[in-house]
């Protein structure tokens, strides 16, 4: 945990920014894999650790704007858990060590909601993500349970997206650690990357090196020659000559910040020239991306400006053609990479999306386009010194999209389809780094990972 005082001025701000009424953080609960007491990997809901910082499961917190007092509510361990988990805190030390004076048990944070309810204070609460808070929501207040969703609090998700989207010197000196296992997790996979090896394989070995960083992977890994599916978890394809191998992965602290990283490799190590040709469009969209976003610009339009250098990238190719900024202007080039340029990241691989993307990638300037790739681009707002964002251009040639536009006619005077066949078998690439805001401009977080043709082929020739 940081210090407790962390915890207490996070409270105090969001107690002065949602002003009334009263605030329920739940924490999560353990979940059953296959039977009850076999549990999934326990982790913790992020607003709850920002704003508590507490690890064990089953923790309420309640602050009161308009009294300002914190509370924990938990029930303390018997004895038949402990046999099990061994001597753990009181719910009143571990509310202590986080700065929160009063605690109680669930029955009485039951007689704590009822009597708000009852004296028509307002309670506060986030759209819950998980059905067994849901339904402690709906006990709490007397809220039918498939209603609970929409009383979810505005003000709650506007103040907490305008404190955690700016990160402090620790939470980045967190998610830089979170990205230093990750230039380990990804550079061993890069040097097994030879033909004949598994997709399990490698993804097995970086799962152990984010094990070795103290902490669990941040997402379901993608390893795959098959990189034309965006997010393909499946592992089971054996590494051939000729193939592009798509590594997305990163992973957690021990206090949960996370990192999000992909780099694509040739298997074998080296680049041929179709291989090369791709990858180097790929590469200057990434770059450009660091060298122009700063505070005050869009995201939006940082998408763009990358869209622009990927489309001139395909016309070189001759599987585009026309005016670049008409081609991505009507979303042509969209067929070769039809997600956004990035979202925010911090406690969360997709920092805070459980509020609704529209709360935490958009603001009120800046609204969601309904065009094909651009409408899938989950960070489109202004962006501000302390965002924590990912750059993650790519290409993608997938052949059922491609068989659809080609028959549809979609942007047909700007797509040559019958260069674009040549392609079809070619797979994925995309490069992806973690980006701070910075008062000026931007810098890639945490230890470089090599992401050159000329550094990967370095890399993955030291085996």
């Amino acid at each position: 945990m940081f210090k407790k005082e962390t915890y207490i001025a996070r409270r105090e701000q969001l107690r002065k920014d949602v002003k009334h009424g009263i605030i329920i953080i739940q924490g999560n609960h353990e979940a059953p894999c296959n039977y009850r007491d076999n549990t999934y990997w326990f982790r913790q809901d992020s607003t709850f650790l920002y704003f508590f910082g507490l690890q064990r499961e089953d923790l309420v917190g309640v602050l009161d704007c308009d009294t300002g007092k914190d509370y924990i509510f938990a029930n303390d361990y018997d004895i038949d858990d402990i046999i099990w988990t061994g001597p753990l805190p009181s719910v009143k030390k571990l509310a202590a060590s986080v700065g929160v004076k009063n605690s109680g048990t669930l029955a009485e944070l039951q007689d704590f909601c009822t009597n708000a309810v009852g004296m028509g204070r307002k309670a506060h609460y986030l759209p819950p993500y998980r059905s067994d808070n849901q339904r402690q929501l709906s006990c709490l207040l007397g809220i039918k349970y498939a209603s609970v969703p929409m009383y979810a609090s505005i003000e709650l998700i506007k103040a907490c997206v305008k404190q955690r989207s700016i990160k402090s010197d620790e939470e980045i000196a967190e998610i830089e650690k979170a990205i230093d296992t990750a230039y380990n997790m990804h550079t061993m996979a890069m040097k097994q990357a030879m033909p004949g090896r598994y997709e399990y394989e490698l993804a097995g070995i970086m799962e152990g090196e984010a094990w070795k960083g103290n902490g669990p992977v941040s997402f379901p890994i993608i390893m795959t020659i098959h990189g034309e599916t965006l997010h393909n978890h499946g592992h089971n394809n054996k590494l051939a000559k000729g193939r592009m191998l798509v590594m997305d992965a990163g992973c957690e602290t021990a206090m949960n910040y996370c990192s999000d990283i992909t780099r694509t490799v040739p298997v074998g190590g080296k680049f041929d020239a179709r291989q090369k040709a791709i990858y180097e469009i790929v590469l200057a969209a990434q770059l450009e991306a660091i060298r122009i976003a700063r505070p005050g610009i869009t995201y939006k339009e940082v998408h763009t400006e990358v869209s622009k250098i990927l489309a001139q990238g395909y016309k070189n190719l001759k599987i585009l053609k026309g005016n670049v900024d008409d081609i991505v202007a009507n979303g042509a080039h969209s067929l070769l990479m039809p997600h956004g340029l990035g979202h925010m990241m911090g406690l969360d691989v997709h920092d805070m999306e459980n509020y609704g993307q529209i709360y935490v990638g958009y603001d009120e300037r800046t609204r969601p386009s309904e065009q094909f790739g651009l409408g899938s681009l989950r960070c489109g707002r202004k962006l501000e010194k302390g965002f924590v964002v990912t750059d993650e251009p790519g290409c993608y040639f997938i052949p059922a999209l491609i068989d659809k536009w080609h028959a549809e006619g979609t942007n047909k005077s700007f797509i040559n389809f019958e260069e674009l066949e040549k392609w079809k078998d070619f797979g994925g690439i995309r490069i992806e780094d973690d980006i701070l805001i910075t008062a000026k401009g931007c810098r890639v977080l945490g230890r470089p990972i090599p992401k050159t043709i000329d550094e990967i082929e370095e890399t993955m020739s030291n085996r």
